[in-house]
């Protein structure tokens, strides 16, 4: 299996089996990224550098109005695509194997961590995972230590509080918090 069917396979939501032919493909992909994340995060970087060293891992073109302070962190970075406008604030972890879409001026809050998988609930086959996208809206803030779990989508104009626990899909122009997170109110605006 190469890397695209790789993708297509995680992208279908197919069980990655431990052992598997995806499963050797996705580690093979970690330890190249792991090496990108490295780079990035090894010194100080111009945003320049930061933003070419986002396209090698995401393997596609990053706006020149993305910006990232490092240290950041990704496991796989070929299925990461981030909008125009978007900020990512220091310390971030995002697990993208199963997929992670930030939209347009979107804000990410120091310390989020964005994980799009989860293992098996047997316990004989633990290492399996399953794969699940994270979908953020346009012009969405998530606050500080944000965690949002596999499979979630969160709408235009939403703000996370911080130190939420997203486990839900959250509306559009919404404010959720807590943990889990619930909704507190709508944000007034329309995106």
């Amino acid at each position: 299996m190469d890397i695209q069917g790789f993708l297509d396979h995680v992208n279908s939501g197919a069980l990655v089996e431990a052992g598997s032919p995806a499963h050797e493909v996705m580690h093979a992909r970690a330890q190249e990224a792991l090496r990108i994340v490295g780079e990035l995060n090894g010194g100080y970087r111009t945003p320049e550098e930061v933003r070419a060293l986002l396209s090698e891992l995401t393997g596609a073109p990053v706006d020149e109005s993305v910006a990232l302070f490092p240290p950041f962190y990704s496991e796989f970075g070929l299925n990461l695509r981030l909008g125009k406008g978007v900020f990512i604030n220091m310390g971030c972890r995002f697990q993208d194997t199963g997929g992670i879409t930030i939209g347009d001026g979107s804000l990410i809050g120091h310390g989020s961590t964005l994980t799009t998988l989860n293992h098996g609930m047997d316990p004989d086959r633990r290492g399996d995972m399953l794969p699940a996208p994270i979908v953020i809206g346009t012009k969405v803030w998530l606050g500080a230590s944000v965690t949002v779990v596999p499979g979630v989508t969160i709408g235009d104009g939403a703000v996370v509080g911080a130190g939420a626990v997203v486990t839900k899909d959250v509306p559009a122009n919404t404010i959720v918090a807590g943990v889990p997170a619930k909704a507190i109110r709508e944000t007034g605006f329309e995106v």
